[in-house]
């Protein structure tokens, strides 16, 4: 059977001439140069066309970009490419991918935001198990505001993100930083114009 939400995406990185979204990492993530460790395994999380983990990979850190694509996963292997930099590239459904317990210090979702209620719970408990104790979860997200621009994401109220949904979600990681924005965004034809949004970064609980 095929998937409408595979074609739709798979339409989108086909018909950019570019990259959909820049070749730029999101503000939100590039902000958190400061969190970075030296080395770490990062996971990115509906990764794309590849502009986040590849600037991941930049900072010297071994990334695993994932993303169901494989046109969006073309066009991050030449982005990679062109910046000198090797990422494990892995071709799957973010709701259903086999996420390896405990196997990233990082786990980076920036602007995932297709899923309806039930997959995203689905996805963020898979995230959390993969997630190592000490570890970094990073996520940035529309807010509902953004219904009044129109300027990228998603339309349904339910796959926006709110401040109250992300503590219910994560509120037993310690909060490292949160940024509530009504900023202008210039991320490709995909995120362009003033925009609502939200990023926190978390950090899970070393083991006891």
């Amino acid at each position: 059977m095929t998937n409408p939400e595979f074609e739709r995406w798979q339409g989108r990185y086909a018909a950019a001439p570019g990259h959909l979204f820049g070749e730029e990492p999101n503000h939100f993530l590039a902000g958190c140069a400061d969190l970075l460790p030296q080395s770490a395994q990062v996971l990115a999380v509906a990764d794309g066309d590849g502009r986040n983990g590849v600037w991941l990979a930049r900072q010297g850190l071994a990334v695993t970009s994932l993303d169901f694509s494989p046109v969006a996963q073309g066009k991050a292997r030449a982005l990679a490419a062109r910046h000198g930099v090797d990422l494990n590239f892995e071709q799957g459904d973010v709701h259903t991918w086999a996420y390896p317990t405990q196997g990233f210090d990082i786990v980076a979702e920036i602007f995932a935001q297709f899923s309806m209620p039930e997959d995203r719970a689905r996805k963020w408990a898979a995230m959390r198990d993969a997630l190592r104790p000490g570890g970094l979860m990073i996520i940035q997200g529309y807010t509902p505001q953004q219904l009044t621009y129109a300027t990228g994401g998603p339309k349904l109220l339910e796959q926006l993100y709110t401040e109250d949904l992300l503590r219910a979600a994560f509120g037993d990681y310690a909060l490292v930083r949160l940024a509530i924005e009504e900023r202008e965004l210039h991320e490709g034809d995909g995120h362009s114009g003033m925009s609502a949004t939200i990023g926190m970064v978390w950090r899970k609980p070393a083991a006891t």
